[in-house]
Protein backbone atom coordinates (compact mmCIF):
# COMPACT_ATOMS: atom_id res chain seq x y z
CA UNK A 1 0.00 0.00 0.00
CA UNK A 2 1.46 3.36 -1.04
CA UNK A 3 0.40 6.99 -0.94
CA UNK A 4 0.98 9.68 -3.50
CA UNK A 5 2.32 13.05 -2.40
CA UNK A 6 -0.10 14.73 -4.81
CA UNK A 7 -3.34 15.47 -3.00
CA UNK A 8 -6.25 17.82 -2.52
CA UNK A 9 -8.64 18.23 0.37
CA UNK A 10 -11.38 20.68 1.32
CA UNK A 11 -13.68 21.11 4.28
CA UNK A 12 -16.42 23.71 4.83
CA UNK A 13 -18.19 24.63 8.05
CA UNK A 14 -21.23 26.89 7.92
CA UNK A 15 -23.36 28.30 10.72
CA UNK A 16 -25.75 31.22 11.10
CA UNK A 17 -22.83 33.50 11.95
CA UNK A 18 -19.92 32.45 9.74
CA UNK A 19 -18.50 30.24 6.98
CA UNK A 20 -15.12 28.53 7.44
CA UNK A 21 -13.41 27.10 4.36
CA UNK A 22 -10.15 25.14 4.55
CA UNK A 23 -8.35 24.00 1.40
CA UNK A 24 -5.24 21.79 1.26
CA UNK A 25 -3.10 21.19 -1.85
CA UNK A 26 0.00 18.98 -1.85
CA UNK A 27 2.83 18.16 -4.27
CA UNK A 28 5.97 16.09 -3.96
CA UNK A 29 8.90 17.25 -1.84
CA UNK A 30 11.72 15.57 0.09
CA UNK A 31 10.52 17.15 3.34
CA UNK A 32 7.42 18.80 4.77
CA UNK A 33 7.33 22.20 3.07
CA UNK A 34 4.27 23.95 4.48
CA UNK A 35 2.81 27.26 3.35
CA UNK A 36 -0.11 28.68 5.37
CA UNK A 37 -2.57 31.42 4.36
CA UNK A 38 -4.96 32.30 7.16
CA UNK A 39 -6.81 35.29 8.66
CA UNK A 40 -4.54 37.55 10.70
CA UNK A 41 -6.34 36.74 13.93
CA UNK A 42 -5.02 33.18 13.70
CA UNK A 43 -1.38 34.08 13.05
CA UNK A 44 -0.49 32.89 16.58
CA UNK A 45 -1.87 29.44 15.74
CA UNK A 46 0.71 28.70 13.04
CA UNK A 47 2.74 26.27 15.17
CA UNK A 48 -0.39 24.34 16.13
CA UNK A 49 -1.47 24.20 12.48
CA UNK A 50 1.97 22.88 11.48
CA UNK A 51 1.70 20.13 14.07
CA UNK A 52 -1.74 19.15 12.75
CA UNK A 53 -0.43 18.98 9.18
CA UNK A 54 2.69 16.99 10.18
CA UNK A 55 0.63 14.37 11.98
CA UNK A 56 -1.45 13.58 8.89
CA UNK A 57 0.57 14.42 5.76
CA UNK A 58 4.11 13.57 6.95
CA UNK A 59 5.94 15.21 4.02
CA UNK A 60 5.42 17.01 0.73
CA UNK A 61 4.94 20.59 -0.47
CA UNK A 62 1.71 21.63 1.26
CA UNK A 63 -0.37 24.77 0.68
CA UNK A 64 -3.06 25.26 3.33
CA UNK A 65 -5.59 28.09 3.01
CA UNK A 66 -8.06 29.12 5.71
CA UNK A 67 -10.87 31.52 4.84
CA UNK A 68 -13.30 32.85 7.42
CA UNK A 69 -16.37 34.84 6.34
CA UNK A 70 -18.77 36.48 8.77
CA UNK A 71 -22.34 36.31 7.49
CA UNK A 72 -23.52 39.28 9.54
CA UNK A 73 -21.12 41.85 10.84
CA UNK A 74 -21.99 44.85 12.97
CA UNK A 75 -18.91 46.59 11.65
CA UNK A 76 -17.28 46.75 8.25
CA UNK A 77 -14.11 44.71 7.76
CA UNK A 78 -12.30 47.95 6.87
CA UNK A 79 -11.93 51.32 8.61
CA UNK A 80 -11.72 54.77 7.04
CA UNK A 81 -9.63 57.70 8.17
CA UNK A 82 -12.08 60.47 7.30
CA UNK A 83 -9.83 63.36 8.33
CA UNK A 84 -6.99 62.02 6.18
CA UNK A 85 -9.43 61.46 3.31
CA UNK A 86 -10.58 65.08 3.52
CA UNK A 87 -6.98 66.28 3.63
CA UNK A 88 -6.20 64.38 0.43
CA UNK A 89 -9.25 65.96 -1.26
CA UNK A 90 -8.13 69.49 -0.33
CA UNK A 91 -4.52 68.84 -1.33
CA UNK A 92 -5.44 67.36 -4.71
CA UNK A 93 -7.72 70.35 -5.39
CA UNK A 94 -4.93 72.73 -4.43
CA UNK A 95 -2.47 70.98 -6.75
CA UNK A 96 -5.05 70.99 -9.54
CA UNK A 97 -5.66 74.73 -9.24
CA UNK A 98 -1.92 75.54 -9.17
CA UNK A 99 -1.06 73.37 -12.16
CA UNK A 100 -4.17 74.12 -14.16
CA UNK A 101 -4.76 70.40 -14.70
CA UNK A 102 -8.25 69.12 -14.02
CA UNK A 103 -8.48 66.15 -11.64
CA UNK A 104 -10.90 63.43 -12.75
CA UNK A 105 -12.64 61.18 -10.19
CA UNK A 106 -11.22 62.99 -7.16
CA UNK A 107 -13.19 60.79 -4.75
CA UNK A 108 -11.65 57.55 -6.03
CA UNK A 109 -8.16 59.07 -6.07
CA UNK A 110 -8.41 60.17 -2.43
CA UNK A 111 -9.99 56.88 -1.31
CA UNK A 112 -7.09 54.89 -2.79
CA UNK A 113 -4.46 57.11 -1.21
CA UNK A 114 -2.19 55.61 1.49
CA UNK A 115 -3.70 54.90 4.94
CA UNK A 116 -7.18 56.15 4.06
CA UNK A 117 -8.69 52.65 4.09
CA UNK A 118 -7.24 49.89 6.29
CA UNK A 119 -8.32 46.32 7.06
CA UNK A 120 -9.77 45.58 10.47
CA UNK A 121 -8.51 42.50 12.26
CA UNK A 122 -11.37 40.65 13.93
CA UNK A 123 -10.25 39.74 17.43
CA UNK A 124 -13.38 39.31 19.46
CA UNK A 125 -14.47 35.90 18.23
CA UNK A 126 -11.11 34.40 17.19
CA UNK A 127 -10.61 32.28 20.33
CA UNK A 128 -14.26 31.24 20.38
CA UNK A 129 -14.15 30.13 16.76
CA UNK A 130 -10.73 28.43 16.89
CA UNK A 131 -11.98 24.96 18.00
CA UNK A 132 -14.33 24.93 14.99
CA UNK A 133 -11.55 26.15 12.69
CA UNK A 134 -9.23 23.46 14.05
CA UNK A 135 -11.80 20.73 13.46
CA UNK A 136 -12.36 21.98 9.91
CA UNK A 137 -8.60 21.88 9.27
CA UNK A 138 -8.49 18.27 10.48
CA UNK A 139 -11.37 17.35 8.17
CA UNK A 140 -9.60 18.94 5.18
CA UNK A 141 -6.36 17.11 6.05
CA UNK A 142 -8.23 13.80 6.31
CA UNK A 143 -9.86 14.46 2.94
CA UNK A 144 -6.45 15.23 1.43
CA UNK A 145 -4.97 12.07 2.94
CA UNK A 146 -7.75 9.99 1.37
CA UNK A 147 -7.05 11.65 -1.97
CA UNK A 148 -3.39 10.67 -1.57
CA UNK A 149 -4.35 7.07 -0.87
CA UNK A 150 -6.56 6.92 -3.97
CA UNK A 151 -3.76 8.36 -6.07
CA UNK A 152 -1.37 5.85 -4.50
CA UNK A 153 -3.64 2.97 -5.49
CA UNK A 154 -3.63 4.19 -9.10
CA UNK A 155 0.16 4.52 -9.06
CA UNK A 156 0.49 1.06 -7.56
CA UNK A 157 -1.33 -0.45 -10.54
CA UNK A 158 1.00 1.41 -12.89
CA UNK A 159 4.07 0.16 -10.99
CA UNK A 160 2.86 -3.43 -11.15
CA UNK A 161 2.29 -3.05 -14.88
CA UNK A 162 5.81 -1.64 -15.35
CA UNK A 163 7.34 -4.48 -13.31
CA UNK A 164 5.43 -7.07 -15.34
CA UNK A 165 6.82 -5.66 -18.60
CA UNK A 166 10.36 -5.69 -17.18
CA UNK A 167 9.90 -9.32 -16.06
CA UNK A 168 8.61 -10.31 -19.51
CA UNK A 169 11.66 -8.76 -21.17
CA UNK A 170 13.92 -10.40 -18.60
CA UNK A 171 12.37 -13.77 -19.52
CA UNK A 172 13.16 -12.98 -23.13
CA UNK A 173 16.76 -12.25 -22.15
CA UNK A 174 16.95 -15.67 -20.46
CA UNK A 175 15.73 -17.33 -23.64
CA UNK A 176 18.21 -15.40 -25.81
CA UNK A 177 21.24 -15.86 -23.54
CA UNK A 178 22.16 -19.46 -24.52
CA UNK A 179 21.77 -18.59 -28.21
CA UNK A 180 23.90 -15.49 -27.71
CA UNK A 181 26.69 -17.54 -26.14
CA UNK A 182 26.57 -20.06 -28.97
CA UNK A 183 26.79 -17.25 -31.53
CA UNK A 184 29.83 -15.87 -29.73
CA UNK A 185 31.50 -19.31 -29.74
CA UNK A 186 30.71 -19.78 -33.40
CA UNK A 187 32.10 -16.35 -34.26
CA UNK A 188 35.32 -17.07 -32.38
CA UNK A 189 35.75 -20.43 -34.12
CA UNK A 190 35.14 -18.89 -37.55
CA UNK A 191 37.45 -15.91 -37.05
CA UNK A 192 40.34 -17.80 -35.52
CA UNK A 193 40.17 -21.22 -37.20
CA UNK A 194 42.52 -20.34 -40.06
CA UNK A 195 44.84 -18.29 -37.88
CA UNK A 196 45.20 -21.11 -35.34
CA UNK A 197 46.15 -23.61 -38.07
CA UNK A 198 48.86 -21.38 -39.51
CA UNK A 199 50.38 -20.07 -36.27
CA UNK A 200 51.84 -21.75 -33.26
CA UNK A 201 50.14 -21.00 -29.94
CA UNK A 202 49.87 -22.17 -26.37
CA UNK A 203 46.64 -24.16 -26.34
CA UNK A 204 46.29 -24.03 -22.55
CA UNK A 205 46.81 -20.28 -22.48
CA UNK A 206 44.27 -19.84 -25.27
CA UNK A 207 41.69 -21.86 -23.35
CA UNK A 208 42.31 -19.76 -20.22
CA UNK A 209 41.80 -16.53 -22.16
CA UNK A 210 38.66 -17.94 -23.72
CA UNK A 211 37.25 -18.90 -20.32
CA UNK A 212 38.12 -15.43 -18.99
CA UNK A 213 36.32 -13.82 -21.93
CA UNK A 214 33.16 -15.89 -21.43
CA UNK A 215 33.16 -15.03 -17.74
CA UNK A 216 33.24 -11.33 -18.63
CA UNK A 217 30.20 -11.59 -20.87
CA UNK A 218 28.27 -13.92 -18.57
CA UNK A 219 25.07 -12.26 -17.22
CA UNK A 220 23.79 -15.03 -14.95
CA UNK A 221 24.48 -13.12 -11.74
CA UNK A 222 22.93 -9.94 -13.11
CA UNK A 223 19.75 -11.82 -14.05
CA UNK A 224 19.50 -13.33 -10.55
CA UNK A 225 20.07 -9.98 -8.83
CA UNK A 226 17.60 -8.21 -11.13
CA UNK A 227 14.91 -10.75 -10.27
CA UNK A 228 15.62 -10.26 -6.56
CA UNK A 229 15.39 -6.46 -6.87
CA UNK A 230 12.11 -6.69 -8.79
CA UNK A 231 10.60 -8.97 -6.13
CA UNK A 232 11.86 -6.72 -3.34
CA UNK A 233 10.38 -3.66 -5.04
CA UNK A 234 7.00 -5.35 -5.36
CA UNK A 235 7.09 -6.56 -1.75
CA UNK A 236 7.65 -3.02 -0.41
CA UNK A 237 5.09 -1.66 -2.85
CA UNK A 238 2.34 -3.94 -1.53
CA UNK A 239 3.18 -4.37 2.15
CA UNK A 240 4.77 -1.21 3.55
CA UNK A 241 3.71 2.42 4.02
CA UNK A 242 5.77 5.58 3.41
CA UNK A 243 8.30 3.74 1.24
CA UNK A 244 8.84 6.36 -1.46
CA UNK A 245 12.53 6.91 -0.76
CA UNK A 246 13.16 3.18 -0.37
CA UNK A 247 11.45 2.42 -3.68
CA UNK A 248 13.66 5.06 -5.28
CA UNK A 249 16.79 3.34 -3.97
CA UNK A 250 15.60 -0.09 -5.16
CA UNK A 251 14.84 1.30 -8.63
CA UNK A 252 18.44 2.57 -8.81
CA UNK A 253 19.70 -0.95 -8.10
CA UNK A 254 17.36 -2.33 -10.77
CA UNK A 255 18.84 0.19 -13.20
CA UNK A 256 22.41 -0.91 -12.42
CA UNK A 257 21.62 -4.56 -13.23
CA UNK A 258 19.81 -3.64 -16.46
CA UNK A 259 22.72 -1.43 -17.55
CA UNK A 260 25.23 -4.19 -16.80
CA UNK A 261 23.22 -6.71 -18.80
CA UNK A 262 23.13 -4.23 -21.68
CA UNK A 263 26.88 -3.58 -21.57
CA UNK A 264 27.72 -7.31 -21.43
CA UNK A 265 25.14 -8.50 -23.93
CA UNK A 266 26.90 -7.60 -27.17
CA UNK A 267 23.81 -8.91 -28.95
CA UNK A 268 21.28 -6.94 -31.03
CA UNK A 269 18.21 -8.98 -30.07
CA UNK A 270 19.03 -8.84 -26.38
CA UNK A 271 19.67 -5.10 -26.57
CA UNK A 272 16.09 -4.60 -27.74
CA UNK A 273 14.82 -6.16 -24.51
CA UNK A 274 17.27 -4.07 -22.51
CA UNK A 275 15.97 -0.86 -24.13
CA UNK A 276 12.37 -1.77 -23.25
CA UNK A 277 13.38 -2.55 -19.64
CA UNK A 278 15.16 0.80 -19.37
CA UNK A 279 12.13 2.63 -20.74
CA UNK A 280 9.81 1.01 -18.18
CA UNK A 281 12.28 1.67 -15.37
CA UNK A 282 12.40 5.39 -16.23
CA UNK A 283 8.62 5.49 -15.79
CA UNK A 284 9.01 3.80 -12.40
CA UNK A 285 11.72 6.24 -11.28
CA UNK A 286 9.68 9.26 -12.33
CA UNK A 287 6.58 8.10 -10.46
CA UNK A 288 8.58 6.96 -7.42
CA UNK A 289 9.50 10.61 -6.77
CA UNK A 290 5.82 11.24 -6.09
CA UNK A 291 5.44 8.44 -3.53
CA UNK A 292 5.24 9.28 0.16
Amino acid sequence: MIKSMTGYGQAIYESDQLIITVEVKTLNSKFLDLSIRSPRQYSDKELEIRNLVGQVLDRGKVNLTIELTQKSAAELPVSFNQELFQSYILKYKELSDRSGVEVHDLFKLALQSPNVMTSVVEKSSSEEDWPIVKETIQQALTDCDKFRMDEGNALQEKFLSNLEIIRLQLSQVKVLDPMRKERVRSRIRTNFADWLEENSFDKNRFEQELIYYFEKIDITEEIVRLEMHLNYFEKNLLEALNQGKKLGFISQEIGREINTIGSKANDAEMQQSVVIMKDELEKVKEQALNIL
